[in-house]
Order: structure tokens, then C-alpha cells, then sequence
């Protein structure tokens, strides 16, 4: 653009040839070797050095590629230095044209200068920008991670502090989302820590007074024993079942109090007469005639279970009583309802299907929901929900399965299926090898 400007201001003085002092000031000036002015058609030599040159590359800035201009461009950087090259083009959109001789160096210095600024340039919006990532970061991100483990932190140390629970910020991003199920948590697992806490206290208070109550059902025991030498009809008739209940409550005790250290005994399996099982079940529930219940057993007198005889007393029997409760509730009161427990039972192949079913109102919805978990699965008020769950602990002992069974009519119908052992094909070798 400087030897363009001189070319044009030395073109408007007189056709006459510059005085060598001059042309060396225009030429150092304008950081060339030579000048030469093209216009219509015609070629005029402005200045130029005392020794002429040769030339290494030539540029036509007339019309060049992007691409070729990018090529140029570093290979001026990477390679020049120390080359002449030839510049010509148009001036502005005039049909007038200008052509200088350089050396190469002022213009690689340039470029390493630009190039220079452009670094540090890029280096100052890297560092603001860089800036501005990490404090979104850290108000998007590290911010609310850091309360979520914060908040993990203190109620890993105190679960039960109301105050170490998480509270969000109600936003709808994955983190927002992770906040609120972690308070969701957080208020569960309190509400668990505080049913196991009451749970503990009533387990130990149970074991208290069980303790007590079996001195009392001991001492009532040897009591009823006298009852056996009495010569009245009526109470030789009863007394056996007294006896027999007092004996199953003193067992029942005993393993109450077992039970904090362990789970339920493993099963002693016999074969056992269902039948008899389920007419000593019934005698047990003192079903009052006037309440209008009525049992009844299908059953053939026959049947047999492999099972333990104690243990799946405890099962009929609940089931038996919680429909017995069912039956008898006072919504249940009026003329004409039918009120009926149906205990039956058949054997298909080495399992023993049982059925007991009522035509009381039927469980609700929150008692299905939570049917075998302990004080939530009752179906009354007042009810712990004890009863289903040993009766499911029960006979998963015995390798059965306990599953209420959908009916079209109301009621509740629970179907237990209870398998026989199975034989060990190494017991029987040994057995047989023996008697040989």
C-alpha cells in the first residue's frame, strides 16, 4: 500500500527520470528494491536499487485463491527469510497497476509479529474463557455435588437427625432429580431406622414379659395336671385339649424368647394326618354356635403330610384365626350373611396342595400391598400382621410356597403347597448296603 501511494504520487510530477538520492529514499521508505507504475497498457520504472536483483517468487495479488494464499503464507513463514520476490496488483479498483521487488524478511517479521498477537490473544480469551467454564462448572456441577455428598456425609454420621436430611432446589436436571431421590431415600431409611428402633424396644418388652408369662403358664400347667384324677365325665373330656393347648402355649414361649437369637427351629418332619391336624386346629378356635360360622373340612381322612406336626398347626391355625377375626368383625354382623372357613387339602403326585378359605369381606388394598411383612400387613385395625408373616416363614422352611389366590367372590383364599422331603439317594444306598 506505501509503494502504491508513492508509485501514484510520483507518476502526477513530470515524466522525468528521479535523481538517484530520491529513488533510494522512496525505495527505503517503502522497504523495496524496485517500483514499477502499469497503466493503460504501458510500464514505468519509478525506482529502483543500483544492483539489480534476481527474483525467487512471484505473487499476483490480483486475483488469488484462499487456498493458495494460505499456502503462500506459510511457506513465507516457514521457509523465507532471506528470498526477493516480485508483488503486483491492481491500486483500488482503477485499471492502474503496481509492481515492487522485496526482500522477504520485513514481511516474515510481520507475520511472526501477527502471528505473536494472535497468540496472545488467543491465550487471553483461553484464560476468560477457561474462567467463565469453570465458574458455571462449579455453580452447575461441583457446587451441588458437593452438597449431595456433604449431605450424604452428615447423615451417614447421624441418620436419625431430621436436620441432615437433604433438601433440594426443585430444578429438573439430572442433578435436581438425583437430590430429590436422595431425599426420597434419606426420609425412607429414617422411617425404617425408626420402625426397627420401636421394633427392638417391643421385641425386648415382648421378651419380658413372655419371660413372666411362661412361669405363669408352668405353674398353670402343673395345676391342669390334677385335672386328669378328677372323676367328672365333662372335665375328663376337656382336659386332655387344656393340657395340650397349655403345653403348645409353654412351647410357644420358649421359642418367642429364642426367636431374638435365631430364626425359627428347623422342622421335624413326620407324617402326619391332616385331618386329625385340622379337627384339632378347629377345636382350638372354640368357634361359638351362635356366631354363625360354620367349618368345614375337605379333606379325605386318610391324607398324610410330610411335615412338622407343631409347625403347620401354627400355619393352619393362623390362617384359620385371621379368617375366624374376618368373619366375626363387627361390620360383619347381620341376619342371613354367610359365614364360612373352608380348610382342604389334597395330594398331587409328592406335594400336599392346601387350601383355607372364608367368605368374610376380603383384604384391602394396603394389606395386599404389604401382605407378609410384619405390622403392615394386617387386615384389621388393631392387627399386627404377625400371623401371615410366621405362617410364610413356616412353610418356607418346609420348601412350599404360601400365595393368596385371586377369587371372582369375596373372601380371601390363601393356597399353601408343601412338598415331601426329598429322599437322598446316598442315605439309601448306605441303608441298603447295611442290611446286606
Amino acid at each position: 500500500n506505501t509503494a502504491a501511494a508513492a508509485a501514484i504520487v510520483i507518476d502526477g510530477l513530470q515524466p522525468v527520470d528521479l535523481p538517484r538520492a530520491l529513488q533510494k529514499e522512496t525505495l527505503e521508505a517503502t522497504g523495496t528494491k524496485a517500483i514499477v507504475l502499469r497503466k493503460d497498457g504501458t510500464s514505468r520504472l519509478l525506482a529502483m536499487s543500483e544492483m539489480p536483483t534476481s527474483v525467487d517468487e512471484s505473487y499476483d495479488l490480483t486475483n488469488i485463491p484462499p487456498l493458495t494464499a494460505m499456502r503462500d503464507a506459510l511457506d513465507t513463514l516457514i521457509f523465507g527469510g532471506n528470498r526477493m520476490i516480485r508483488v503486483y496488483g491492481a491500486v483500488g479498483e482503477t485499471n492502474t497497476g503496481v509492481e515492487v521487488v522485496m526482500k522477504d524478511r520485513p514481511l516474515r517479521k510481520a507475520m511472526f509479529v501477527y502471528a505473536r498477537n494472535v497468540l496472545l490473544l488467543s491465550i487471553l480469551i483461553s484464560l476468560f474463557t477457561a474462567t467463565l467454564i469453570f465458574f458455571s462448572i462449579n455453580r452447575i456441577l461441583i457446587r451441588p455435588i458437593r452438597r449431595l455428598t456433604g449431605s450424604m456425609q452428615q447423615f451417614a454420621s447421624d441418620p436419625e437427625n431430621p436436620l441432615h436430611v437433604y433438601v433440594g432446589d426443585g430444578g429438573r436436571d439430572e442433578l435436581a432429580v438425583a437430590g430429590r431421590n436422595l431425599t426420597s431415600m434419606q426420609l425412607e431409611l429414617q422411617k425404617t431406622l425408626k420402625q426397627q428402633k420401636n421394633l427392638a424396644a417391643l421385641g425386648l418388652a415382648v421378651s419380658k414379659i413372655n419371660h413372666d408369662m411362661r412361669n405363669i403358664l408352668a405353674s398353670a400347667q402343673l395345676m391342669s395336671d390334677r385335672l386328669v384324677d378328677v372323676d367328672d365325665p365333662m372335665v375328663k373330656s376337656f382336659a386332655p385339649k387344656l393340657l395340650r393347648t397349655i403345653d403348645r402355649a409353654v412351647g410357644y414361649t420358649t421359642e418367642v424368647l429364642s426367636y431374638g437369637k435365631a430364626t425359627e427351629s428347623a422342622p421335624r418332619r413326620r407324617r402326619i394326618h391332616f385331618y386329625e391336624l385340622v379337627q384339632e386346629v378347629k377345636d382350638i378356635l372354640a368357634i361359638e354356635p351362635q356366631s354363625g360360622v360354620e367349618f368345614i373340612e375337605q379333606m379325605g381322612p386318610d391324607l398324610e403330610v410330610d411335615a412338622d406336626s407343631e409347625q403347620l398347626f401354627r400355619i393352619i391355625h393362623n390362617l384359620c384365626r385371621n379368617a375366624l377375626q374376618a368373619l366375626t368383625s363387627p361390620g360383619e354382623q347381620g341376619v342371613g350373611i354367610v359365614r364360612r372357613i373352608t380348610v382342604a387339602a389334597q395330594r398331587v403326585g409328592s406335594v400336599v396342595s392346601i387350601t383355607v378359605d372364608d367368605t368374610g369381606p376380603g383384604m384391602p388394598l394396603k394389606a395386599r400391598q404389604n401382605l407378609f411383612a410384619a405390622f403392615r400387613g394386617s387386615a384389621r385395625s388393631g392387627g399386627t400382621g404377625l400371623g401371615l408373616t410366621i405362617a410364610r416363614e413356616l412353610v418356607l422352611a418346609h420348601g412350599g410356597t404360601i400365595a393368596l389366590v385371586e377369587k371372582p367372590s369375596v373372601g380371601t383364599q390363601f393356597r399353601i403347597e408343601i412338598p415331601d422331603r426329598p429322599v437322598s439317594l446316598e442315605d439309601y444306598r448306605s441303608r441298603s448296603h447295611a442290611e446286606k
